[in-house]
């Protein structure tokens, strides 16, 4: 499924299987997620992609052709966001290679799993965890890994708020969990759906995005790109608290009053992984466990699988059902 121009449908295309260079490997792709970065892109919000562009950067498949030494053929890999790096530049030679200057992007610069097959450089792709059928690995491998880089940087506050409870909220919530955190969830007003999901998943208090909790927070994390959260998660976090913003796009923030940010609290972002986030989370997946919640689509129905995200109403993550080993309706069981 290829992206023209933005703003457009993607449309299905026949395209030459793709050849691996030195050091990558061809990859049958069996699964990859629809990430909302995916509908920046489409959507235009995230400026000069790779066009024409095979979209999607949560793939899961199988290697079927190396060059490199790193895996063989039918090791089972995952491919995220970040797919290829300088490591020369000041950032990747001080563990920051999340804000390589050079930095390439799958589905962005790089053709990505919207596809039957990928190319991906070895180093930029994990082994993934025994146990998770690939529809479920899928999202683990950028609602996973940015989330949980989210969560470290939210700290050790016990209290967290998640705003947007999505894919990434989802996952989130079962690792802040599993560390004995409590967990807030916001959700648009009316949004019920979401409401008794965060609430199944553990959440202790699920309301209006807007809204306030019932005690303050010591930690916020947004994952809505909605700009008008930020003011809001400030003024119901404690002193000396840490909100985080988890996406790559957001509307603009609007102007707040400077005693929403007096009392040391910390407004940050959170850029891309690192391969370290990436091998730390899928170690820590399996021992939670994380159970990820998807909704499959073929992958000619990429386009409705985006509509559906863009309306927020997908729950949990979509994944498209690719491998010919899987259909939706067996994924679904």
């Amino acid at each position: 499924m290829v992206l023209d121009a933005p703003r457009t449908p993607l449309r299905p295309a026949e395209l030459p299987e793709p050849s691996p260079g030195a050091g990558q490997v061809l990859i049958a792709v069996d699964a990859c997620g629809v990430c909302r970065t995916d509908l920046h892109v489409v959507d235009g919000e995230l400026a000069k992609p790779k066009l024409p562009l095979v979209s999607g950067h949560q793939i899961v498949g199988r290697v079927v052709l190396s060059a490199g030494a790193r895996y063989a053929e039918g090791d089972r890999v995952g491919v995220p966001w970040l797919g290829w790096t300088c490591g020369e530049c000041r950032y990747c030679r001080s563990g920051r290679e999340n804000l390589c200057d050079r930095a390439r992007f799958t589905g962005y610069d790089l053709d990505g799993g919207y596809a039957e097959y990928a190319v991906a450089d070895e180093r930029f792709a994990f082994a993934v965890p025994e146990g998770y059928p690939d529809l479920q690995a899928s999202p683990l491998l950028c609602a996973g890994l940015i989330g949980h880089r989210a969560l470290r940087m939210a700290g050790d506050a016990e209290r967290l708020g998640l705003y947007g409870f999505g894919a990434a909220a989802h996952i989130v919530c079962q690792v802040a969990l599993h560390e004995g955190r409590r967990v807030f969830a916001f959700v648009r007003a009316g949004d019920e759906e979401a409401r008794e999901f965060a609430l199944e998943l553990g959440a202790e208090w699920a309301g209006d995005s807007l809204a306030a909790p019932p005690e303050e927070l010591d930690a916020a994390i947004v994952f809505a790109p909605a700009g008008e959260l930020v003011p809001a998660a400030l003024g119901v976090t404690a002193k000396g608290s840490t909100v985080v913003c988890a996406g790559i796009h957001m509307t603009d923030i609007p102007s707040f009053p400077y005693e929403l940010l007096w009392g040391e609290r910390v407004l940050r972002s959170v850029a891309n992984l690192t391969r370290a986030d990436g091998e730390s989370f899928l170690e820590l997946a399996p021992q939670v466990p994380v159970r990820t919640e998807v909704e499959p689509y073929a992958l000619e129905k990429a386009n409705e699988a985006l509509d559906r995200l863009r309306a927020g109403r997908v729950r949990g993550a979509a994944v498209l059902v690719i491998g010919t080993t899987h259909t939706p309706e067996e994924e679904r069981g």
